[in-house]
């Protein structure tokens, strides 16, 4: 019996059930998912001056994974709606053209035309491969967001336990490499059990002893999710396609976004890594940096940079804001007033840590010390965050250029090697 011959105005009965709820979720969650990355990277920002050491290396794998899942799925919806709409076009072409391609009206020659006609299809069946690659790219996509989303749970839940248990017993390592002790330890017995069984098979006798250890270990993995069935999406389309082009898709787009987010990182927080600038000048100190403008700076984006209120200073005081920064001010406190801070409490510790912080970030203007420099407690006003407020009296000073050189403690745990290049202060020139 013949099928039925289906109406080119209606779609066909082969079509994904689904198409309509694909098109909502990504035409709604499109727009926000592209807002997601910038958002993420804006907390990153905010975040990073409060951590150090151990606990950055917590902060900056989670922001890997979660700003990558981030993008994932903000790729997969652009990429599924275009998709989405090449199949529609191709829905919309065939009602008006139900013949499809007349090869007879294509100039071409005669050659040409014999390798067109035999490699030419009907345009219902190109409309089925539109319609199931968008399903199959906004399935694949989805599967990849969630496999990152679940690493970045996992993975950033055990390196929490691990830096917080190696610093509550004063151990001397360092909680990565106990993560990754821990990891391997977790997937070690998984791994050679599922090698052993798939690659070993005919040395293996059903009631041997070697056997029900495997069958031992492979059901207790498969209880705690590390099932081949326990992602559905990707066991269907491996199972019913190439597994081995399915498992090295979803793995290259996991290992393309990592880098992706990797770089984007490393660029934002450097303004030289893409272009041609090797030869323009390069020093902190002898540029115009917005980050120490109250009026040009961004607040997610610039750190904890010391700031002005402007580059031109037309009233009587200049306004110096200085941010506290845990990474660099709390072990330089740690070092030079642990002592004299001892045993205080209340105002007292209060009036002995801001002298201590009076002596680590003391300020030169123009090459000289400002000996009557008072600092006040205050917070950044756009950001909420502690930061020290002093008022200097400008009025006396002559027109032109003027500099304030702030003295900065070096980066915690860093040799003396890296700190080469800091020259020790933030210079932040400024004009009356």
């Amino acid at each position: 019996m013949s099928e039925p011959i289906e109406d080119a105005r209606h779609l066909s009965n082969r079509t994904t059930p689904t198409w309509e709820v694909e098109l909502l979720i990504s035409g709604v969650a499109v727009f926000a998912m592209l807002q997601l990355p910038g958002w993420l990277d804006d907390r990153m920002f905010a975040l990073e001056p409060r951590f150090d050491g151990d606990w950055r290396i917590v902060l900056t794998i989670l922001y890997f994974y979660a700003k990558s899942a981030a993008v994932v799925l903000a790729t997969t919806f652009a990429v599924h709606l275009l998709l989405r709409a090449q199949w529609i076009a191709l829905v919309g072409v065939h009602s008006v053209h139900p013949q499809g391609i007349r090869l007879d009206r294509l100039k071409m020659g005669p050659i040409q035309r014999n390798l067109e006609v035999a490699r030419l299809d009907t345009t219902e069946a190109a409309i089925d491969r539109a319609d199931n690659r968008s399903s199959v790219v906004f399935a694949i996509g989805v599967s990849v967001a969630l496999i990152l989303a679940f690493l970045c749970i996992a993975f950033g839940t055990v390196l929490i336990l691990a830096t917080a248990a190696t610093q509550a017993l004063a151990l001397q390592t360092k909680p990565i490499l106990v993560f990754c002790w821990v990891l391997a330890a977790l997937m070690i017995p998984y791994v050679i059990a599922a090698m052993v069984d798939q690659y070993l098979p005919s040395r293996i006798r059903p009631d041997s002893r070697i056997h029900r250890i495997l069958t031992r270990v492979l059901r207790f993995y498969t209880r705690v999710g590390m099932s081949r069935t326990n992602n559905r999406i990707v066991a269907i389309l491996g199972s019913n396609g190439d597994e081995r082009r399915m498992m090295t898709t979803v793995f290259g787009v996991m290992l393309i976004s990592i880098i992706g987010v990797s770089l984007t990182y490393q660029a934002m927080r450097s303004d030289d890594v893409v272009g041609s600038y090797s030869r323009f000048p390069r020093a902190d100190e002898l540029a115009v940096l917005g980050a120490h403008y109250d009026d040009q700076r961004d607040p997610a984006r610039d750190g904890l940079q010391p700031y002005v209120q402007s580059a031109v200073i037309a009233g009587p005081y200049l306004k110096l804001v200085l941010p506290y920064r845990p990474d660099r001010d709390e072990p330089a406190m740690h070092d030079s007033c642990g002592e004299a801070t001892r045993g205080l409490e209340g105002t007292a510790l209060a009036k002995a840590q801001l002298a201590c912080l009076q002596q680590l970030r003391a300020v030169m203007l123009d090459g000289k010390p400002l000996v009557d420099l008072r600092y006040e407690i205050a917070s950044d006003p756009r950001t909420d965050l502690p930061a020290l407020l002093a008022m200097i009296d400008v009025r006396d000073l002559p027109r032109g250029r003027h500099e304030l050189r702030v003295g900065r403690p070096p980066r915690a745990g860093r040799k003396p090697a890296k700190d080469d290049r800091d020259p020790g202060y933030d210079a932040i020139p400024f004009w009356r």
